[in-house]
């Protein structure tokens, strides 16, 4: 409908349209502030080195940084920074959120007006009109959709942390899985070098008699055992070796320089405490917070979307300008015009039942992460306190318990009281030990890991299995 009213003077149309134009564009995103929010919130993870390489220097210099790592053994912190500073698949994932953010903030923006013209004569007549048009809902609930792209972006935000801790999580476990693999590689060579030895002795006594073909059989089926182990443990080394390089993004001249360490790092005297777990609370949890903006961001969305579903209304400023050719005049005609959705197909009731919905399943979805959070991380500690003191049982009471024996042997074997075949198997059994006790210092610090990424509210998919399957640690290791 179209409403007559009085002329709108210049400076009134004016000041409308900059009205409009700075509401309009007064939604923004600022992803560097992002980025450092980002590093504040995880500083145990990034260490403040989380950022996008936007030009050419800020990629070279990485690229620097990148270089000097790769110029010594990678522990395991300096794998973090790597993967922070090299990783193409970490560096997509941020433009990727920088992508989510600005789509965003684009949708808190007022929808720009609509300027159409049109003439048309009768007679001696010509009309010429112009209408600017915009949508004056959208004006009116400007703000509301302003906080609700605010808490959109909040979400998303969250949800960045969240997969930066996924990203570093990985690195460390791979780290860890790579170390422990080069470190199982050497062991498994040194027990095909005992094997193929006891073998080659036994095939020479029964050269010369002193051996049967039973026994010599029995002894060369260990070295095939041996080889098979060997094999396996070699293509294992690369895998995780592979895995890594794949985690920090690496290319082929940069995985030719990686370096790791001989062995996995010490243990720690004394594991994490229960009370420290304890301090960390429920609202600074990622999870926690994701659920908690999930929330929010749907009950501000609900309240929109009550009134966007039922009507939408539409503002337009109207000037007409009539050109009489007989007369020789012209005339100008202004007006408004308000056009208004009327709810009479559809009244909105089923979009609005889908949000009622959304928002309640959002509402259980936050209580059911508040009762796991807890439970997750008594779990992820019950994890990670088994791997310590099962890696530290090792250290402390199986590893030196193997050396006596073979110091033991070895006194007998001098003494002549037991053969050099017997000595062998001993020292097998000893490797073995030793593969064992690596295996358990590998789920200890991938289950610190894990725990460290559980306190914060992500933990990783896989960690609930570290200790459930059968590993070297129960199957590797002989009876005694």
């Amino acid at each position: 409908m179209s409403l007559a009213t009085p002329r709108w003077s210049a400076p009134a149309r004016a000041l409308l349209l900059s009205l409009v134009l700075a509401l309009a564009g007064c939604a923004s995103v600022d992803f560097d502030a992002t980025l450092a929010r980002t590093n504040e919130d995880l500083g145990g993870f990034t260490q403040g080195a989380l950022g996008l390489a936007h030009t050419t220097a800020q990629r070279e210099a990485r690229a620097s940084q990148a270089a000097r790592l790769l110029a010594q053994p990678l522990n395991q912190p300096g794998a973090v920074q790597l993967a922070l500073v090299n990783s193409p698949a970490l560096q997509a994932l941020l433009a990727q959120r920088w992508s989510e953010l600005a789509t965003l903030a684009q949708g808190a923006r007022t929808a720009n007006p609509s300027l159409s013209l049109e003439q048309s004569r009768l007679g001696a007549e010509l009309e010429i009109g112009r209408r600017l048009s915009f949508g004056l809902l959208d004006l009116l609930t400007l703000p509301q959709r302003q906080e609700r792209a605010a808490r959109a972006q909040e979400q998303s935000q969250i949800q960045l942390s969240a997969e930066v801790v996924d990203q570093v999580t990985q690195v460390r476990q791979a780290w860890v899985r790579a170390v422990a693999a080069q470190q199982a590689l050497a062991y498994a060579q040194q027990v095909n070098e005992i094997a193929h030895s006891s073998a080659e002795l036994a095939r020479r006594m029964q050269a010369v008699g002193n051996f049967n073909t039973l026994q010599r059989a029995r002894q060369h089926a260990m070295y095939a055992d041996a080889s098979g182990q060997w094999a396996l443990a070699q293509h294992r080394a690369l895998a995780a070796r592979e895995t890594l390089v794949r985690a920090l993004g690496l290319d082929d001249a940069q995985a030719a320089q990686l370096q790791l360490p001989a062995r996995l790092p010490a243990l720690p005297e004394a594991p994490r405490s229960p009370q420290a777990l304890a301090q960390t609370t429920l609202a600074q949890r990622l999870d926690v917070r994701l659920a908690q903006a999930a929330l929010a961001a749907s009950l501000q969305a609900q309240g929109l979307s009550d009134l966007s579903s039922l009507t939408d209304v539409e503002l337009a400023v109207r000037r007409d300008t009539v050109f009489d050719d007989a007369a020789g005049t012209q005339g100008a005609r202004h007006g408004v015009e308000l056009a208004v959705r009327l709810p009479l197909l559809d009244g909105g009731d089923l979009r609005r039942t889908a949000f009622n919905a959304q928002t309640l399943a959002l509402a259980q979805r936050l209580q059911a992460t508040l009762l796991e959070a807890r439970s997750g991380l008594r779990e992820s500690y019950s994890a990670y306190r088994t791997a310590y003191d099962l890696a530290r049982h090792y250290r402390d009471e199986v590893l030196p318990l193997r050396k006596t024996i073979a110091d033991e042997n070895l006194l007998r074997y001098n003494g002549m009281l037991i053969g050099v075949f017997e000595l062998l198997a001993d020292t097998r059994e000893q490797t073995a030990g030793v593969q064992a006790a690596i295996d358990a210092e590998q789920q200890f610090w991938l289950a610190d890991a894990a725990l460290q990424a559980a306190q914060i509210g992500r933990p990783p998919a896989a960690a609930q299995a570290l200790l459930a399957s059968p590993s070297a640690t129960t199957t590797d290791t002989p009876a005694h």
